[in-house]
């Protein structure tokens, strides 16, 4: 398992951004991450004293993300990624901030190569389904 301090070592999301805690396994294939924050007051992405269940998507990318990093050639920091389509998602529940434990967040490489790929992505508190759908990331971009 990785903890919080290697994935803010790995990928852009710093301070407070970086949502995740901790890398519960993955392959080459998929990544599963869990985190806690949803639940702080302070939560970065917290609008009218709540967490929509919206801001799961961030949690995702953040996956994707740190899919990214594993599979990078070692001591190579890969490039930045850029979210540039989420489909068919699907929000099972109002908000995040109200559930009490770990959120465990799942990103499964679908398809892609050196410039896009697309991920099946899905957000859990227990048993239950928050939220599951599509997105893709855009590599190699120059702005």
């Amino acid at each position: 398992m990785l903890d919080q301090k290697w994935i803010a070592a790995h990928i852009p999301h710093q301070g407070r951004m970086c949502l995740l805690d901790a890398v519960l396994s993955w392959t080459d294939q998929h990544v599963v991450c869990e985190s806690n924050r949803h639940t702080d007051p302070d939560h970065p992405l917290r609008a009218a004293d709540r967490l929509g269940a919206a801001t799961g998507v961030e949690y995702a990318a953040q996956a994707m993300a740190i899919h990214g990093a594993l599979l990078a050639p070692t001591k190579v920091r890969p490039g930045p990624g850029y979210l540039t389509s989420v489909r068919g998602l699907k929000l099972y529940v109002d908000r995040l901030d109200d559930l009490e434990g770990a959120l465990t967040v799942t990103a499964q490489r679908l398809s892609g190569d050196e410039r896009l790929i697309i991920y099946q992505i899905q957000l859990h508190h227990r048993d239950r389904c928050l939220l599951d759908g599509r997105a893709s990331v855009a590599l190699n971009v120059v702005i």
